[in-house]
């Protein structure tokens, strides 16, 4: 397949490309700066309607791993106390308007299991654990939940894959469970999550479902 992944300079974005390349795919990668990643990059931010457009052109499918780390949140904060990250939900909307202009439909993008609890909690991680996360890590998870809406809103064969804590390592089994969360799930490796990410194009049940993935 043909494949362009945004984020791909990140730790699941990377990973992506490798694992895509492993499998013969043709990848291309949405990056703010020139990068070697062994693939064809795309220099463009998410305000670049032309470039993204061309990212995606022709493409099988739209694979995301946008996201801004912890650190980063707080240094954007101390330069301003109102900023809030919107890299999620600005990301959801440039892809979707690229793939709108060019045919191209099916996107799997990463969200978080830790922004929902629902009936797949235990009742401590449901009424305890989850609540305190939500509160640490609200401005991500708002930006997440913005995304979700857009891309709900849209026509685009979407899926969302929700892996809990993220770790390094390498392949391992894990577990995935359509639309509520993993009893138990606590971590999951990027490697695994780029695994599922990639499986899911193979998955047309997996198409307007939120996945969520944990070992």
């Amino acid at each position: 397949m043909k494949l362009t992944v945004f984020g791909a300079t990140g730790g699941i974005g990377t990973q992506l490309i490798r694992e895509g390349l492993a499998r013969g795919h043709a990848m291309t990668a949405v990056a703010r700066r020139p990068v070697d990643l062994g693939c064809d990059v795309v220099v463009a931010g998410l305000d670049d309607a032309e470039a993204l457009a061309e990212a995606v052109a022709g493409r099988d499918a739209v694979l995301s791993a946008l996201g801004m780390r912890l650190p980063e949140m707080r240094a954007r904060r101390k330069q301003d106390a109102n900023a809030r990250s919107t890299v999620q939900a600005d990301g959801a909307r440039a892809q979707a308007a690229a793939m709108l202009a060019t045919g191209v439909r099916r996107i799997v993008s990463v969200d978080a299991a830790g922004r929902v609890a629902d009936e797949g909690d235990g009742a401590i991680t449901r009424t305890l654990v989850k609540p305190l996360l939500q509160r640490l890590l609200r401005e991500g998870f708002e930006d997440l939940a913005e995304a979700e809406k857009i891309l709900r809103a849209s026509t685009l064969d979407w899926t969302l894959i929700a892996p809990p804590r993220l770790t390094d390592g390498p392949h391992r089994p894990y577990r995935t469970v359509m639309d509520v969360n993993v009893r138990g799930g606590r971590t999951l490796s990027r490697t695994d999550v780029a695994d599922a990410m990639l499986h899911a194009l193979e998955e047309p049940t997996w198409i307007h479902r939120r996945i969520n993935v944990a070992y």
